[in-house]
């Protein structure tokens, strides 16, 4: 397997980093890396997709959604795969991956961003779930590597009965909240509970480079 450096920025919480790896089983895979740690590629996307998916098949009319993480565009790109979907409001504090998927660093960042619909917040998501002022019909977190795997120490909240009451307060009446992990979150299921009164757990099959693994993604109605 060869790997290359393509871009690299320093913030106040660290370094990000994207590069582009080949191997015999696939050429031309972009990876992100934040502090070293691995994020995800574009080789396997199957659960930032489903991320989304999972949600879009339980509501009716979901017109509104915000979603927490851009990452490289999957969940995104789903969620305006939907014609039901109006308006999706993505909120990423790293403005260097922004910037890398609007200027084609990312390259099929600049399609995904064009979409009329879309709409980028350069934000900490606990800020801008606690300033928001509108409801939204669906409410994805991809925003660290989950509660057991986290990238930044501060996104322990994000995980927490506090936040996870904010969201609901956010969600229109039969919305949905989903919630991405790189591991199994017990806690996180049983915030869940706690707050919406039923979430369900899913596991999910992926091959990380090249280790069979599982990504979980947790799931609760308002």
């Amino acid at each position: 397997m060869e790997s290359a450096e393509i871009a690299r920025a320093e913030t106040e919480r660290g370094e990000v980093v994207l590069r582009r790896r080949t191997s015999e089983a696939a050429a031309d895979v972009l990876e992100l890396r934040v502090n070293g740690v691995f994020v995800m590629d574009t080789l396997e996307t199957t659960s930032e997709i489903e991320l989304a998916a999972q949600a879009l098949e339980l509501v009716e009319r979901p017109a509104s959604v915000l979603i927490g993480g851009l990452g490289l565009g999957f969940t995104l790109q789903r969620v305006l795969a939907d014609p039901r979907v109006e308006r999706a409001v993505v909120v990423e504090i790293e403005e260097p991956l922004v910037q890398w998927m609007r200027d084609g660093t990312v390259p099929h960042g600049p399609a995904i961003l064009a979409d009329t619909r879309a709409t980028v917040v350069n934000a900490d998501i606990a800020m801008a779930i606690a300033e928001a002022r509108s409801t939204y019909d669906l409410v994805l977190l991809d925003v660290d590597n989950g509660p057991g795997y986290l990238v930044h120490a501060a996104n322990e909240a994000v995980y927490e009965e506090q936040f996870l009451r904010r969201c609901r307060d956010l969600l229109s009446p039969g919305g949905v909240l989903v919630v991405w992990s790189a591991a199994a979150a017990p806690a996180l299921l049983e915030a869940l509970r706690e707050v919406f009164g039923h979430a369900e757990e899913q596991a999910h099959d992926v091959l990380l480079q090249d280790r069979p693994e599982k990504y979980y993604l947790y799931l609760a109605r308002r």
